[in-house]
C-alpha cells in the first residue's frame, strides 16, 4: 500500500440516552457567560467527507473561510501529504492530527508515521477496532498493541491515542473494556480522543474519566446528542459542553473537534458548530 495514499473508514454505531449529569443546565450557561474560551476550534473532516471526495481544495479553503483554526483529518483522499500541507499551511490551518485505521497502523506504521511529521501531525488517533473485540483478552491485545505503535510513535516526536465509540463501555465479564485500555496501556505512549457523543450514548461521565486518569484526554469530537438520543449539530442538542470543558484542565483537554457522522447539510452542521463553539463559556 503506499504510504502516503490511503483513506480512512469508519463505522457509527445506533444511539441511546445518557444519564443526566452533563444534559444542558440552563442556569450554569448563563453562570458562565463571562468565562474561558476554548484556544481553538476545529473539525473532524469525516464530516464533510464527501466534499472533501468532491473537491478537497475548495473545501479546505471553505473551511478556513468559517474561521476555523483546525482540522482533524479522516485520510488523505489520494493526495500527497506535501501538497496537503502546503494548501493547510497557504489557509492557515493546523492539522494536529489524524485518523488512521488499526490495518493502516499494523501495515505500515513507518510510513504513517512519516506522513504525520510531513503534515505536522502532532497525534495520529486510531478511530477503530475491528469486530473480534468480543472478549476481554482481545482488549488485552489491543492495550499491548496500542503501546507498541506509542512508544514507536513518541520516538519520531508524535503521540498515539485511541477514539472511542460506544462499545468500548459496554460491560465484559463484569469489567468496562474502555477501563482495560486506559488501565492496560502506558499514559506517556497511549492517550484518548473521547467522543463526547458516544460516551453519553453509554450512559458515562466524561468528568468522572478526567478526574480517575488525569492529562489522558487531550483531544475529544464535540458532538451533540438530540432528546430522542439521535446526533444533531453542536449546539442544537442537550449536551452541556460548557460543564464538561470546565474540567478541561485536568483532563488535559488542548484540541477540540467538532464533528456529525450523518448529517444531511455538512456545511449547515460545521458552520453551527462553528458559531456555537467560538461563543462558549465556561
Amino acid at each position: 500500500m503506499n504510504r502516503r495514499k490511503f483513506v480512512l473508514t469508519t463505522v457509527a454505531a445506533t444511539g441511546g440516552l445518557w444519564t443526566a449529569a452533563c444534559t444542558r443546565d440552563q442556569d450554569h450557561t448563563e453562570g458562565v457567560a463571562e468565562g474561558r474560551m476554548l484556544p481553538a476550534v476545529g473539525v473532524q473532516l469525516y464530516t464533510l467527507r464527501g466534499e472533501m471526495e468532491t473537491n478537497f481544495d475548495d473545501t479546505i479553503r471553505r473551511i478556513a473561510e468559517l474561521g476555523y483554526a483546525e482540522v482533524e483529518l479522516a485520510g488523505y483522499f489520494g493526495r500527497d501529504v506535501d501538497d496537503i500541507r502546503g494548501l493547510l499551511d497557504e489557509v492557515g490551518l493546523a492539522a494536529p492530527s489524524c485518523h488512521i485505521p488499526l490495518e493502516v497502523l499494523k501495515e505500515d506504521l513507518e510510513g504513517t508515521l512519516d506522513d504525520a511529521i510531513a503534515l505536522g501531525h502532532k497525534y495520529v488517533v486510531c478511530p477503530w477496532l475491528a469486530e473480534d473485540r468480543r472478549t476481554l483478552e482481545h482488549y488485552k491485545q489491543y492495550a499491548i498493541f496500542f503501546n507498541e505503535v506509542g512508544k514507536a510513535a513518541s520516538e519520531m516526536g508524535i503521540q498515539f491515542a485511541y477514539h472511542n465509540h460506544q462499545f468500548e463501555f459496554e460491560e465484559t465479564d463484569g469489567v468496562i473494556p474502555y477501563d482495560v485500555l486506559l488501565a492496560d496501556t502506558d499514559p506517556d505512549f497511549v492517550k484518548m480522543e473521547l467522543d463526547l457523543y458516544w460516551i453519553r450514548v453509554a450512559g458515562k461521565d466524561p468528568t468522572a474519566y478526567f478526574a480517575l486518569h488525569p492529562q489522558r484526554f487531550p483531544l475529544c469530537h464535540v458532538k451533540d446528542m438530540a432528546a430522542d438520543g439521535s446526533m444533531t449539530h453542536v449546539g442544537q442538542g442537550e449536551i452541556d459542553f460548557a460543564s464538561i470543558f470546565a474540567h478541561g484542565e485536568s483532563a488535559g483537554l488542548a484540541h477540540y473537534f467538532v464533528e456529525h457522522d450523518h448529517p444531511e447539510d455538512a456545511w449547515a452542521s460545521v458552520t453551527d458548530g462553528f458559531n456555537h463553539l467560538s461563543n462558549l463559556r465556561f
